[in-house]
């Protein structure tokens, strides 16, 4: 019956996608770029007879997990191509052309047909799926062939389709993974109640790696060292609408403090609305600008709006403290790590109940979850005004990273100790 609904979802999905995609710049990129995508693969990859590994990921931050991984595959098995999929136009527009992959595509839509023809094209030695991608005739297929197959970076929650009653079918796809690497111990517990025991172990999650890696390049804006000069600033990440409106008034009537505003989504609506509620703001491609042709107006922004892709995990360093957006939405917040990493503390809105290391860190005190405004703006009161608080914050923070990486040496000894590849 499940696989009924299944198969309904994924004859839908682009239907829906179609209909809204002159309304939705996200579904007309999900839209276009699957147009004909199967025979763009072939012919891209045709004749090119290397040895590959496919690693899928949903979106953008699934690709940040991966990453490390991908980079110790370059490193170690240079004679490999790297083939890189996405189901999110937020992963694809974004690296399309990444340097680091040889080949990158859109997922075609999950169905027998779509799997063997496009395994057929790539011919994968080894798959990586990233967190909890459980495409179930993708996986299926893989399985059939004999192709190793890992799932990185898994987690796993009790309201998940796999633990329920009306299960059996979900998690016919668990048992279809070569091994599953998980985040923490309590994912490991539940797939235990379901019978899922072999192939599965706790590496802990590739980001810490990640965030590491990007910490120790130190790259340094002298644009945004000038806005702050030696103000106390306040750098909220990845913001939507609801994040701007619990930070807004904080921003407007503190102009002795220096904020930083990277907004999730870049769109013209998005940063109109930012400017909006910023009352004393300027786009960081105007200020640049306004750099060159010295033509800064004294000291009347205290607000900076980040509008370009690629800055915000680098920009984190040069915090105070940071507020990290999506707390206030059903999908919850973006990555904390990015901040913790530089010894920071974090602040976000309160849907983060799916994320372990925002559960740990605000056990910790590394981390403040905030219900709106007002708590928004006497936790940071505090932290501004008690030296030792913050300083404790941000220590926790730092060393929470720093003591849990090593995800990325854990997946690559295993698949080097079961020579699932070969130079």
């Amino acid at each position: 019956m499940h696989k009924f609904f299944y198969n309904i979802f994924i004859k839908f999905y682009p239907l829906a996608a179609a209909v809204i995609s002159p309304f939705n710049e996200k579904a007309r990129l999900w839209i276009n770029g699957r147009k004909a995508i199967l025979k763009h693969i072939e012919t891209t990859i045709a004749g090119d007879t290397s040895k590959k590994i496919w690693m899928h990921c949903s979106s953008l931050g699934e690709f940040e997990q991966g990453r490390p991984l991908i980079e110790k595959f370059k490193a170690l098995y240079p004679s490999y191509k790297i083939v890189l999929t996405f189901f999110s136009p937020s992963g694809y527009e974004v690296q399309k052309n990444n340097q680091l992959v040889d080949y990158v595509f859109y997922l075609p839509m999950d169905s027998s047909k779509n799997a063997k023809t496009f395994l057929d094209s790539i011919n994968p030695s080894l798959v990586v799926f990233v967190k909890y991608e459980f495409w179930y005739y993708f996986l299926k297929e893989i399985n059939e062939r004999n192709i190793p197959l890992l799932l990185v970076s898994a987690i796993f929650f009790e309201h998940f389709s796999f633990f329920k009653w009306y299960g059996s079918w979900y998690r016919e796809s668990l048992f279809l993974f070569t091994h599953i690497f998980l985040q923490t111990k309590h994912s490991e517990d539940l797939l235990r109640t379901i019978n899922v025991t072999k192939n599965v172990s706790v590496a802990g999650d590739t980001r810490f790696d990640r965030v590491l890696q990007v910490a120790a390049e130190s790259r340094s804006f002298p644009e945004i060292e000038k806005f702050i000069i030696n103000s106390k600033t306040i750098i909220a990440g990845s913001t939507w609408i609801e994040d701007d409106e619990v930070l807004d008034h904080y921003a407007n009537t503190h102009p002795e403090l220096k904020f930083i505003i990277a907004p999730h989504d870049l769109s013209r609506e998005r940063i109109k609305e930012c400017c909006t509620l910023f009352k004393h703001a300027v786009l960081y491609s105007d200020y640049v600008e306004m750099i060159n042709k010295q033509t800064l107006p004294g000291d009347s922004f205290n607000t900076l709006i980040i509008d370009n892709i690629g800055m915000l995990k680098f920009l984190y360093r040069y915090a105070t403290i940071c507020f990290v957006g999506g707390g206030f939405g059903n999908d919850g917040i973006h990555n904390i790590l990015e901040a913790a990493v530089y010894y920071k503390p974090v602040l976000f809105g309160p849907a983060y109940d799916k994320f372990s290391e925002a559960i740990d860190l605000v056990d910790k005190e590394g981390a403040f979850d905030i219900e709106d405004a007002i708590e928004l703006e006497e936790e940071l009161t505090d932290l501004l005004a008690d030296e030792m608080i913050y300083r404790e914050a941000c220590n926790i923070a730092g060393e929470y990273v720093k003591n849990n990486a090593g995800a990325t040496a854990a997946i690559m000894n295993y698949i080097q100790e079961n020579l699932l590849l070969i130079n």
